[in-house]
């Protein structure tokens, strides 16, 4: 194998060579078995490679040598190159600062000649023109205009020029002695100022930019520049407006004419907002005053959705219109223009809101009064009203006559949702349309309406009939209907309390009416849960004289001391098993009826008369043994109802009266042992020895000796 620096190049794998040598060298691999290796040949290999090697690694060096020679040389040779470069740029930089201070001088020098040069020009030039313009002054006063400017239409510009300054000129002569001359410079000076805008007209018709650009440049010294402002203005609109919808129009139009307008005029932010504030002035304000004097005495509602649509649309388009240039002060300037059209509006706005929405309630209310046939009831108010109120609350006595509703609460849903309907669309309108500074004013004036409406007359009113509407404790077989007008009454609240958290907050969050806004909600909250709470109470009496109904009319004095104690059934009584069957109806009817903690609470309070009640009329009877179980299943079936109340107390005190009852019948020798138990150790003796006195053996087993 030739050795060569090519079989040293990376990657170089030392194992791979050796092998590779061992392959070509013959006997020296592993072809032809053990028999032909032949490790002397091998050995002469490498000895004869390892010198081809070593010639190779000299031969190597001496190149590397000769290379690193002529490297020094010529690093040395361009050091030298550079060190004369170097020389070479000091002299050309020498020279350059030379030139430069040549230049200055001469540019100095230049400077002066200038100077000196415009002085004697500036004179001589305004002498040219003095004399140009007393030329064509000498024409005027002999009235003979022979100069071609002033016959060559296509000199118009430079006869414009002229003119515009003779103008100034005569403007500064005496009248008696000049009249004549300043007569016919000033016509011609409008004779020319008419052309112009002619030509402007025109060029504007034809779509030339150029030359409007080049006429308005001219004209933007005349008296009348503003006039061609005020042509270009009108004519831009021309067929703008084809469509009905002139907001759309009107975006874009101005879109369209802003590009066009730099194009053409030296200050096209002037021109922009004159262009605006014409459209504003003239299209928009009669389009709104055309929308909204239709409908401002015949339809109020349209008016007031007219006048909410229109002025939102107009602020929208005030929005887009901010993109443009319109000066320093743009906001401002556009504020401005919609105040002008709107400020007769807005200023009977909030009356006129009020108004209708006054109107629009009480035809609400009737309408729905009268769909139910019924004639309101007016409620009373002054002193003898609140002595009724103070004499229902503290006695729970019904002052009045009882009211058939016939189940009718008199409380809408879709009542409601129309209300807070018009109510939201009043917000809506009064957080668009009112000043800043009297929005929370408005806003606060909106809601008392609402409350007004809705909690006074609708929801204060229903409670007031439904409180009419309880019978007294001791009626027979009555309806209860209050508690669905609880029902609705707390959907209807959870409604007006969304609408106060989403629709009024926002609008008098940061201001003084916010506390006035919560006083006035806290006042309604607590008027209408002091009539819940009444009613409530009312209904809950109600429930407890049915169940003493039922029970006086039910249950007979032999249930507990049978005739025949060997023949009878162990099981709850009929009494017992009518008054669970009507009890577990007035929970239900509670559940539906309430919500959240409302729900336990008013379950409690039924609760614990309800243990009240069975307790005492337990107490009323006599107990014979069989009859002592029998009462003990009658409590047994109550604590079973009790556990649909899912209130801990209710049940804890049905076990109670339960272990009460077992008293009745547990042996005489136990007794004492009874009274110690777990559930009767914290009672009080008089207690348990008054339900041990209702046995039948109470005297002749002398069961009193244990509790004296």
């Amino acid at each position: 194998m030739a050795t060569t620096a090519q079989l040293f190049e990376e990657p170089f794998d030392a194992d791979e060579y050796i092998e590779r040598l061992a392959w070509r060298t013959p006997g020296g691999g592993s072809k032809g078995g053990a028999e032909a290796f032949d490790p002397k040949r091998l050995l002469e290999e490498f000895e004869n490679h390892i010198e081809e090697l070593k010639q190779l690694d000299e031969k190597i060096q001496r190149k590397v040598e000769k290379l690193e020679h002529q490297c020094h040389r010529e690093a040395k040779e361009f050091a030298h190159k550079v060190q004369d470069l170097q020389r070479s740029n000091q002299v050309a930089f020498q020279h350059f600062q030379e030139l430069d201070e040549h230049i200055s001088y001469v540019a100095t020098k230049v400077c002066h000649l200038g100077d000196q040069l415009e002085g004697v020009n500036t004179p001589r030039q305004r002498a040219v023109e003095a004399q140009r313009l007393m030329t064509y002054f000498n024409e005027f006063l002999d009235g003979d205009l022979r100069s071609d400017v002033f016959n060559n239409p296509d000199k118009i510009k430079e006869a414009a020029d002229i003119i515009q300054k003779l103008h100034l000129i005569a403007q500064e002569l005496p009248f008696d002695r000049f009249a004549d001359v300043k007569a016919k410079i000033a016509s011609k000076y409008h004779d020319l100022e008419r052309q112009l805008i002619q030509e402007f007209t025109a060029a504007q018709r034809r779509g030339e930019i150029g030359r409007m650009r080049e006429v308005a440049a001219v004209l933007l010294h005349f008296k009348g520049y503003a006039h061609c402002v005020d042509v270009y203005i009108k004519q831009c609109q021309e067929g703008a407006y084809l469509r009905n919808d002139v907001f759309e129009d009107t975006a874009v139009l101005c879109q369209r004419v802003n590009k066009q307008v730099g194009e053409v005029f030296s200050s096209p932010e002037t021109v922009m907002a004159k262009l605006i504030q014409n459209i504003f002035e003239n299209k928009l304000q009669a389009h709104v005053r055309e929308k909204l004097d239709e409908t401002r005495h015949s339809d109020v509602e349209q008016y007031l959705k007219n006048l909410y649509d229109l002025y939102t649309r107009t602020t929208a388009l005030a929005a887009k219109l901010t993109e443009f240039n319109l000066g320093s002060d743009k906001h401002t300037f556009l504020s401005k223009l919609i105040k002008s059209i709107f400020c007769a509006y807005l200023e009977s706005y909030i009356d006129m809101e009020l108004e209708y929405l006054r109107n629009r309630g009480a035809m609400i209310l009737q309408r729905y009064y009268v769909s139910k046939n019924h004639q309101k009831r007016p409620i009373g108010t002054g002193s003898i009203q609140e002595l009724k109120e103070r004499i229902r609350l503290r006695t729970n006595l019904p002052l009045g006559p009882i009211i058939d509703t016939h189940g009718e609460t008199f409380l809408s849903p879709e009542l409601v949702v129309n209300l807070l309907q018009e109510t939201r669309h009043a917000f809506e309108r009064c957080h668009r349309l009112s000043d800043p500074s009297d929005l929370p004013k408005n806003a606060f004036s909106i809601f008392l309406l609402l409350v007004d409406h809705l909690c006074v007359e609708h929801i204060d009113y229903a409670l007031e009939i439904g409180l009419s509407a309880i019978p007294s404790s001791d009626a027979k077989n009555a309806n209860l209907y209050f508690l669905d007008v609880v029902q609705q009454a707390n959907s209807i609240f959870h409604l007006f309390d969304k609408q106060f958290n989403d629709q009024l907050m926002p609008l008098i969050s940061s201001s003084p009416k916010l506390a006035e806004c919560l006083h006035k909600k806290k006042e309604v909250i607590e008027q209408m849960e002091v009539k819940l709470d009444t009613g409530i109470d009312r209904t809950l009496n109600c429930m407890v004289g049915q169940m003493k109904h039922i029970l006086a009319t039910e249950q007979r004095k032999t249930d507990f001391k049978p005739e025949d104690e060997n023949n009878v059934m162990i099981q709850y009584t009929a009494a017992c098993s009518k008054v669970c069957a009507y009890v577990s109806r007035q929970v239900e009817h509670v559940r539906k009826s309430m919500d959240g903690k409302n729900v336990d609470t008013v379950l409690t309070e039924l609760g614990v008369r309800f243990h009240r009640l069975i307790h005492e009329h337990l107490q009323q009877y006599s107990y014979s043994s069989m009859g002592g179980m029998l009462a003990i299943c009658d409590v047994a079936e109550y604590r079973r109802c009790a556990k649909d109340f899912r209130v801990p107390l209710v049940l804890q005190l049905f076990d109670t009266l339960h272990a009460l009852c077992n008293l009745l019948v547990v042996a005489p020798d136990n007794l004492k042992q009874v009274c110690s138990g777990e559930q009767l150790t914290n009672l009080d003796r008089n207690l348990l020895h008054g339900f041990v006195q209702l046995r039948v053996d109470y005297r002749s087993a002398r069961l009193g000796r244990h509790f004296s």
